[in-house]
């Protein structure tokens, strides 16, 4: 399990990495800070997956899980969502070293 967290962490990453990517070449292109938010970009590349999300959100969980809670996340930049799950996904997969070990002869 801790090995599909750190890999999901990962991919989250370079989401992330990627998105800041785009957000940076849109800034330097237009001369001011453009941050793309999640829903955009989620919009703009993959539609469908957004409406099924949609779709599940609507039908699993009370209406303010959609309107409130899951819109205000979707509005934050797409680099900004992703680095926080990466973290997320990090910190789940994340071992503390044994420090009785480290000594043991």
């Amino acid at each position: 399990m801790r090995f599909v967290a750190r890999v999901l962490s990962l991919i989250f990453l370079v989401f992330a990495v990627l998105a800041g990517l785009v957000d940076a070449i849109q800034t330097v292109a237009a001369g001011e800070v453009i941050l793309t938010p999640m829903l955009e970009s989620w919009g703009l590349n993959s539609p469908d997956t957004l409406a099924f999300v949609e779709d599940l959100f609507a039908r699993c969980l009370p209406a303010p899980a959609w309107d409130v809670a899951a819109v205000w996340v979707l509005s934050q930049p797409a680099s900004a969502v992703f680095l926080v799950l990466s973290l997320l996904f990090y910190l789940a997969g994340y071992r503390r070293p044994n420090p009785a070990g480290r000594f043991a002869a």
